[in-house]
């Protein structure tokens, strides 16, 4: 997409190792030096070592590329996650060798055959391995064991070694690697570029597809690039690559840092998403359900409470008008769902505040922990503007189950704590606090559907499918 709208001849930051794209870094270009020097000896091992990333499979492409291959015969092998014997396999198939049947000596004897007759053709034998890390100790020890067939003095097999930082851990950590580390004639750990190497990498890659300054890139961009990549090959292939399609997006002239770290904003969401993704399941189930907007006639207006069952049904006695003291409250176990928990204001009254199985009970759908004692009395109603009811300043009108009341000598309400106060305040507007969440749960689901799809979008333009015409999009033809 982004190679259509700047006039490119193809993308110069896909992430194939492509050896027309090599650039020499100066970790790149020592590590040349490594292997020219290796090869020149014909023997041994040559071992380069880097972190994902860094160019260790483009450094091999552009190796292939400007070997002689009338002088050197060259195996590679990718699939390194086998033990001793499928090694062997692959390196007779490498050969031209039928294993079919072949037990291990057999098959020795053919590849040592095979290699004598390469050398007599006037070429050497160069193994290339590719995730070395991979290899199981045996697997290397057996690769120690080719490099001991000769021809008049002179190997018959030399061995290029590629893998992760652990491999070069590994070789220098087992004793019983010994002698293959003896045999090491070459060793270079590939690094990072320095962030001065950033701009000329990025406009060389630009110019190999026939980059014409279009865009232009702002000195702060490659700073930038540089901040958000780490000076890793691949991934600042991803992230300039990301910047281009966001620059043919929002046609951009100019690319810069704000853009850059536009990007890098961009990436930051999706993987903190996709962190979100990973235990949504578990937070619904933990979320208390709201009550649904039809629940309510209006913002003004609350929930339908209902009315606290009388104390005569309770425990015999009638209702008084003069209820308990804040401090009786303590006696009432609280339930959430059948099941006792624990409260803040239990915690601030010195005991466990909930309701017994006697107690009023409300719907889970308007379930606050701190709220859930509704001492209303039974003449409260949604037509006498029942969000507004206070109930710190009720709670002293509510029947405690099992207590018989005097009507004629009214109980005084002991204020609670300030802090039991302030956790006992109900909310203003459940129905606003309601239709707020409504739609903040709507607005994250939308930004998460666009960051998907942006997704999407960004691999399908990494891909190598066929593009599509996007001039409805950018309002010129593709």
């Amino acid at each position: 997409m982004y190679d259509d709208h700047y006039g490119l001849r193809g993308r110069p930051f896909q992430l194939t190792p492509d050896p027309r794209f090599w650039f020499e870094s100066a970790t790149h270009k020592k590590a040349m030096a490594y292997l020219g020097y290796g090869l020149s000896q014909g023997e041994g091992f040559i071992v380069v070592t880097g972190d994902i990333g860094a160019g260790k499979t483009t450094l091999v492409g552009h190796l292939m590329a400007s070997i002689d291959r009338e002088q050197l015969h060259v195996i590679k092998l990718v699939s390194t996650q086998i033990e001793a014997d499928d090694l062997l396999r692959l390196v007779a198939q490498g050969l031209d060798i039928d294993c079919a049947g072949l037990v291990k000596a057999q098959l020795l004897d053919r590849i040592e055959r095979q290699l004598h007759a390469v050398a007599r053709s006037g070429r050497r034998t160069l193994l290339i391995v590719d995730e070395a890390q991979a290899l199981a100790i045996s697997a290397l020890e057996e690769l120690r064991m080719l490099s001991n067939f000769q021809a008049g003095g002179h190997a018959l097999l030399q061995i290029f070694l590629l893998g992760q930082p652990e491999f070069r851990a590994r070789l220098n950590g087992s004793a019983r690697l010994e002698q293959l580390r003896q045999r090491i004639i070459a060793l270079h750990h590939l690094e990072p570029m320095a962030r001065t190497e950033i701009e000329p990498y990025v406009l060389h890659r630009l110019r190999v597809v026939g980059w014409a300054g279009n865009p232009h890139f702002s000195p702060d961009a490659f700073d930038a690039l540089y901040d958000g990549s780490g000076g890793v090959p691949r991934r600042l292939n991803q992230l300039a690559g990301r910047v281009m399609l966001f620059g043919a997006v929002e046609q951009c002239a100019v690319v810069d840092a704000a853009i850059v770290h536009a990007v890098l904003a961009d990436s930051a969401g999706d993987h903190a998403l996709a962190g979100r993704d990973d235990v949504a399941g578990d937070a619904q189930d933990a979320t208390p359900v709201l009550a649904a907007a039809d629940d309510f006639d209006d913002a003004a207006a609350g929930p339908v409470w209902p009315a606290p069952e009388p104390l005569a049904s309770r425990s015999g006695a009638a209702p008084s008008p003069a209820g308990p003291a804040c401090d009786d409250v303590a006696g009432w176990p609280l339930v959430l769902d059948g099941a006792p928990v624990e409260d803040s204001v239990s915690a601030t009254l010195g005991a466990p505040l909930s309701f017994a199985a006697g107690a009023p009970e409300h719907p889970p759908a308007t379930i606050a922990a701190t709220t859930a004692l509704d001492p209303r009395p039974a003449a409260v109603s949604r037509d006498e503007d029942a969000s507004r009811y206070d109930v710190a300043e009720h709670i002293s009108a509510a029947p405690l189950p099992g207590v018989a009341q005097d009507v004629d000598a009214p109980v005084p309400a002991l204020p609670p704590p300030p802090a039991a106060a302030e956790a006992l305040a109900p909310p203003a507007d459940p129905a606003i606090h309601a239709r707020l969440a409504a739609l903040e749960a709507r607005v994250e689901e939308q930004e998460t559907a666009l960051r998907r799809v942006l997704t999407l979008l960004v691999d399908w333009v990494e891909s190598d499918s066929q593009r599509p015409d996007l001039s409805a999009f950018t309002g010129s033809a593709a």
